[in-house]
């Protein structure tokens, strides 16, 4: 019928709308605005891909296996492109509204968020100009670069011969950095760089199967071809000798002319050109607060002191008790000079620490609700790097390696390794310190890969001293001078509280420093120096662990008073555990809402 049928012109327009609106249907999944939590997936997700391109020491230990044939770059070029992508991620960061977020979502956002602002910090200041302290430095990062990785196929020892290769563009460029250090005289000091020439030197092999280098061709996969194996072995040879053994003789010469000579003899970091900023951005980095270095070292006083009374208090319990006699200072040269208190063989001490290890296994599902599938195990510091290196530490295991979590002890100079500090080194090392936390942070599930392998001193530290002193409410030290060694130990670390500022703040020489360690605990002579050096070297660092120990007692504080009966101390760790690391700020907020969700 007429009245049905439609005008050429409406039938156009008829079509064009219909026509329209299916062209809206289909763009519009790719042109609509994205949501809150896709804007910040996208983020993360791109920042990670970032973070497997510019740090392939990480990406490898995180299971990501396309970049174990190159070390970092850490050139000029590498810093200025680092600063300008962490700016980008910054700003798209703070674009997200994070009022359409989750929880678990804000938190990935702020984290992030503080991680790439405290990085920008440091690529402003250029601290590559210092990339060694005498606890890390970046030749030790590129011969562990590989340990524990899962090297299965042939593939994976071509990209570790491929990785020695690189040892010379990347040490020249970490030498570059040093030699920009030393035109803005942003150099350490002498005595500093006295201690670490020496290990640089211990590298330099006639024979390149003498190097940690090549200990992963001696035990080659059984299905390997021998004429695979025979190749590996003499390419990995040949790589050592060629790239790296040359590369540590260009450090080491380095170190012994070029920047010996340009050191500093002024130990404190804020006597450098910028130091200042730079101490104050060593607070931030290592505390996660930012706090006025004078604050800090008056908390340190006041720890020191209560803490020595402590200490008094055992010594004339002992004396009631009639199995001492005698002053503060005479005690402590009783247990740094009495030979029951020392293992003759390296054996002996890794054999005491492995029983202290399991015993405490055995009380900590007490203590903890959900605990880690890795295991771990007591490993001696490796002999080119013990001499130098400090009392004992924790190195993770690599996300999908073939090694558990390793608690390394330092079993050179064995007169300098106390047995009766034994408990509490463990307890902080490897459980349930340092392992506990850092293998459960890397299983934990929902996450962002960055959040599984992240590392916040003041959050590591500060939850391993917590543990040490949480050993006595599970029982594990046996006599009075195990827990003389604790409270030495805790005394340890409220002095650095005193030492690390005073010596970059509030000008303190270095023989202030070793006089103050040595008269207020029992460490050992080669154990105070060797910590004070790290002080000196390392500005901040040593400032996490009771700072973060002071804020974790005080959040436990707040939740046993808020909670009363309803605390649960298990509950209690699983939250501190449950998000990994968090600076402390963080760490409070998650707390709060731990108390108001039990309180419910």
């Amino acid at each position: 019928m007429p009245g049905n049928i439609l005008t050429p012109f409406l039938r156009a327009t008829t079509f064009l709308i219909s026509l329209l609106a299916v062209v809206g249907f289909l763009v519009s999944p790719a042109v609509r605005a994205e949501s809150a939590s896709e804007q910040l997936r996208d983020v993360i997700e791109d920042h990670w891909q970032y973070s497997l391109r510019e740090d392939p020491i990480t990406a490898g230990r995180m299971g990501e296996k396309g970049f174990n044939d190159r070390l970092p770059g850490v050139a000029e070029k590498d810093r200025s492109r680092r600063l300008k992508e962490e700016k980008t991620f910054v700003a798209r960061l703070e674009k997200i509204d994070s009022s359409q977020l989750t929880a678990s979502e804000r938190v990935n956002r702020d984290l992030l968020t503080w991680v790439l602002k405290n990085s920008m910090e440091s690529n402003e200041q250029y601290l590559d100009r210092i990339p060694v302290n005498t606890f890390y430095s970046f030749w030790s990062a590129a011969l562990d670069a590989s340990s524990g990785l899962n090297m299965r196929k042939v593939s994976d020892y071509e990209d570790y011969i491929k990785r020695i290769q690189d040892f010379g563009r990347y040490f020249d460029e970490n030498i570059a950095n040093m030699r920009a250090g030393i035109k803005d005289r942003f150099v350490l000091p002498k005595i500093v760089v006295e201690g670490i020439a020496p290990t640089v030197r211990a590298q330099v092999y006639d024979d390149p199967e003498k190097s940690s280098l090549y200990e992963p061709f001696r035990s080659l996969p059984e299905k390997f071809s021998d004429a695979d194996k025979k190749r590996l072995q003499k390419q990995g040879a040949a790589a050592i000798k060629q790239f790296a053994i040359p590369a540590f003789d260009r450090v080491a010469t380095f170190l012994e002319g070029d920047y010996m000579a340009a050191a500093t003899e002024s130990i404190a970091v804020e006597d450098l050109p910028g130091g200042k900023d730079y101490y104050r951005h060593a607070i931030k980095t290592y505390v996660t607060l930012d706090m006025d270095p004078a604050e800090i070292h008056q908390i340190g006083l006041a720890e020191v002191k209560r803490i020595r009374g402590e200490m008094n208090a055992l010594i004339a319990q002992l004396k009631k008790e009639g199995k001492f006699s005698g002053s503060f200072e005479e005690f402590t040269e009783f247990l740094r000079t009495d030979p029951q208190f020392y293992a003759e063989t390296p054996r002996e001490l890794l054999k005491e620490a492995s029983y202290i290890a399991k015993r405490i296994d055995y009380r900590l599902p007490e203590f903890f609700g959900k605990l880690p599938r890795l295991p771990y195990g007591v490993v001696p510091v490796p002999d080119e790097i013990a001499p130098n290196y400090t009392t004992a530490s924790y190195n993770p295991a690599a996300i999908g390696g073939t090694r558990g979590g390793a608690y390394w002890v330092n079993t050179h100079a064995l007169d300098q390794r106390p047995l009766y500090e034994l408990v509490a080194l463990t307890l902080h090392e490897a459980v349930p310190g340092h392992h506990l936390q850092g293998a459960l942070s890397q299983e934990l599930e929902n996450v962002p890969n960055f959040r599984r392998n992240l590392y916040l001193s003041a959050y590591g530290e500060g939850w391993a001293l917590y543990t040490e002193r949480l050993g006595v409410e599970m029982g594990v030290y046996e006599n009075a001078y195990q827990q003389f060694g604790r409270l030495s130990y805790e005394m340890w670390r409220a002095a650095r509280l005193v030492i690390d500022t005073g010596i970059h703040s509030q000008g303190w020489t270095r023989q202030q420093a070793l006089d103050f360690l040595a008269d207020n605990t029992s460490l050992s002579r080669a154990n105070v120096r060797a910590e004070v050096d790290r002080y000196i070297s390392w500005p901040g660092q040593a400032l996490s662990y009771k700072m973060g120990e002071i804020k974790i007692r005080e959040l436990r504080a707040k939740a046993e008073k808020a909670l009363g009966d309803q605390f649960d101390l298990r509950a209690f760790h699983d939250a501190v555990l449950a998000n990994g690391a968090l600076p402390m700020e963080m760490l409070e907020v998650q707390m709060d809402r731990f108390i108001a969700e039990n309180k419910s």
